[in-house]
């Protein structure tokens, strides 16, 4: 954590634009306290060492879902807000959706028979892709969405997929955690480039 009991700033879509510059991103407790954090070790996607099983390709290749960008973004954060511990309160919801609608903040979705079941959200800067949470309503359905969001990013330019913190659903896609004096290398990299997501 970073900010501890002095006054914090308002939180707001400027402030968390810069403070993602500097390697901090904000989460909420349970109480709804909004808390930033720099962790160290940072976990992130290698697009060297990214592997997706035959079978998920093999889902992604066949179209089983439709995915869409930016269609349905708070959709996706409240989405994501559903299971028993969430670190995403109405503050962030509301700040991210206001990144979205300036063309930082973006949503991946899964579609199937038209209905919303997995999707993920992140906020883009410069070369950077921050990638926040991700849900499913049915098996494949955020995986897709990541694997999706892989290949725009390399499509696009991107160098930088920051993950923040690793987990066994993470692992499976082969992320690695560097240090933080590393990461903060790639992010400046990423930060000088100009790329576009949507």
């Amino acid at each position: 954590m970073i900010f501890g009991r002095k006054k914090e700033p308002e939180f707001t879509a400027d402030l968390v634009l810069r403070l993602y510059c500097q390697g901090i991103f904000p989460m909420a407790d349970s109480h709804g306290k909004i808390s930033w954090y720099s962790p160290d070790p940072r976990c992130i996607f290698d697009f060297d060492y990214f592997h997706v099983s035959k079978r998920l390709m093999r889902t992604y290749r066949q179209g089983v879902f439709e995915i869409k960008v930016n269609q349905a973004f708070e959709e996706v954060m409240w989405a994501c807000a559903d299971r028993e511990e969430t670190w995403i309160n109405e503050d962030i919801v509301r700040v991210y959706s206001q990144l979205n609608q300036h063309g930082f903040a973006h949503s991946v979705e899964t579609y199937f028979e038209g209905q919303l079941v997995g999707g993920l959200y992140g906020v883009s800067i410069g070369g950077a892709f921050m990638g926040e949470s991700m849900f499913h309503r049915m098996t494949d359905a955020s995986k897709v969405a990541l694997v999706f969001l892989v290949e725009r990013m390399k499509e696009r330019g991107f160098v930088l997929l920051d993950t923040q913190y690793t987990n066994k659903h993470l692992a499976t896609f082969n992320a690695q955690n560097i240090s933080k004096d590393e990461y903060l290398t790639r992010l400046n990299a990423a930060l000088a480039l100009d790329c576009r997501f949507d």
